[in-house]
């Protein structure tokens, strides 16, 4: 088979590797979709190994050379032993959760396997991922695709549309509550896109101003274009100098950080999702005496992954608009230059 390896110095390179063989209780999935994450720009631009030895994990990578993609979505082509046919046949559409852990701990028990007390393994980071023909996990790791929801859907739903919910569950946000989401990148717009579909009023923000457009086509009823004003005094006026009740920071810098925590009123609550960088508050200015809950939302469980996909289906909530550039296997160079601008949408490996 044939899989693509972040190299570094934004470089990657698409290898032969041995088709896998399915252990005992382990899978074979064909990949059909798997997603470009913003995460994976990290190591694009650093490699892989340099990435992880900066985090102190590059000795839990299972080779040199890493099958890259985090995203995969696909069908099972083979099964292992130990696999009760009542759970996942050969043929089912599966999505699959980017972690696997020890499978004993609390957290892996309650599904928050990238919480794992004994280290978690991140396909496409640690260990093979979804830029392949094909990809072996345990089972332990799929979730079924609902049939009304497309293989892209399902890539996106393996993150970025996945960790969008999943901060929204940890606001524990509901149709009363008014949103601000700073960042209107994929993730952002997913947050934008599935709050609206559960009857929230979203307040968009982004320094970008095709963004901000855009994010009007995913729920978004006030669009803020920070570069031109300040988005809190500019929440406040739409509030009546309140502020909203909730926020969501997907921009992943220091400064959208603090106004998301500033647009929020009395009593509001704050989900720190994107990776990276700092935060610098006044902690009795900004926290304290507001009485804000200020939340760090880290992508999902793999309960949560489930939750969201029949979410989206039963809502008809429609992700593959996320999507603006498909790609096949052999053009992920071209692919990820073109995504490393950061100045298009999401994109996509088909297969």
């Amino acid at each position: 088979m044939r899989g693509m390896v972040f190299q570094g110095d934004c470089k990657v390179d698409v290898l032969d590797f041995e088709d896998p063989t399915p252990g005992y209780g382990e899978a074979i999935i064909e990949m059909k979709a798997s997603g470009m994450c913003g995460t994976d720009l990290h190591y694009y631009r650093h490699g892989m190994a340099d990435s992880l030895a900066m985090l102190g994990m590059r000795d839990r990578m299972d080779s040199e050379q890493i099958i890259g993609g985090h995203e995969p979505c696909g069908v099972i082509a083979a099964l292992g032993p130990g696999v009760d046919p009542k759970a996942f046949r050969e043929g089912d559409r599966v999505m699959v959760f980017h972690y696997s852990g020890c499978s004993c701990c609390d957290h892996c028990r309650t599904g928050w396997t990238q919480l794992c007390d004994h280290g978690s393994r991140i396909y496409g980071v640690l260990s093979h991922g979804g830029h392949a023909n094909y990809m072996k996990v345990p089972v332990s790791s799929l979730v079924h695709l609902p049939q009304e929801l497309s293989f892209k859907a399902g890539a996106a739903i393996a993150c970025g549309t996945g960790t969008a919910y999943g901060s929204l569950l940890r606001l524990g946000i509901s149709a009363r509550d008014t949103l601000a989401v700073y960042g209107l990148g994929p993730v952002g717009l997913s947050t934008a896109q599935l709050a609206a579909a559960m009857g929230i009023e979203v307040i968009g923000v982004d320094i970008n101003p095709g963004r901000v457009q855009r994010s009007k086509e995913f729920g978004v009823t006030h669009g803020i274009d920070a570069s031109q004003v300040d988005p809190v005094e500019e929440i406040l006026k739409l509030t009546g100098g309140k502020g909203v009740s909730c926020a969501v920071e997907c921009a992943g810098a220091e400064l959208p950080r603090t106004q998301a925590i500033r647009s929020t009123k009395v009593w509001g609550r704050v989900a720190l999702v994107a990776v990276g960088g700092n935060l610098t508050v006044d902690v009795m200015k900004d926290l304290i005496g507001k009485q804000r809950t200020l939340i760090g939302s880290f992508t999902f469980s793999e309960v949560g992954m489930t939750d969201c996909a029949h979410f989206i289906a039963n809502h008809g909530v429609e992700v593959d608009k996320l999507f603006t550039d498909e790609w096949k296997l052999e053009q992920a160079g071209e692919a990820y230059a073109h995504f490393n601008q950061q100045a298009s949408g999401k994109g996509v490996i088909v297969f």
